[in-house]
């Protein structure tokens, strides 16, 4: 974020408190794209986060994670480890939108569950902090 392309930025803009390391590596995350035959479920998005993340983790500097979103999927970030800062921030084409945030860290983790991913994202966020 920080480059005027994010549509969370401007909605980010008005909130006086949201605290300064919120911002620090900050991305937004947007829509994702499957086709009819692989959209299976929330396992489905949680698999594709997963990656997406550990991608990131090990390319750029991430450090958070924001989206707009409606309350159905905000509940779902939230079992993911994002938490709603401010509920019904906006309008949007249905119903009202909630902005969402995430430390990337917890965020993984969460995807992560137990066993080998785990492992791999504990390790990898060692790797890309470290630094």
């Amino acid at each position: 974020m920080d480059r005027g392309l994010a549509p969370c930025e401007d909605l980010l803009q008005g909130q006086s408190l949201v605290p300064a390391d919120f911002y620090e590596g900050s991305w937004e995350v947007g829509r994702l794209v499957l086709a009819p035959e692989y959209r299976t479920g929330p396992e489905a998005l949680r698999r594709c986060l997963f990656l997406t993340l550990m991608h990131l983790v090990r390319t750029t500097d991430i450090r958070n994670v924001f989206a707009v979103c409606s309350p159905l999927l905000s509940r779902l970030y939230r079992r993911f480890g994002c938490s709603v800062i401010v509920k019904d921030i906006c309008e949007g084409p249905t119903e009202k939108l909630s902005l969402i945030h995430g430390k990337v860290s917890t965020v993984l983790l969460a995807l992560a569950g137990e066993g080998a991913d785990r492992q791999a994202a504990q390790a990898q966020l060692a790797a890309a902090w470290a630094l």
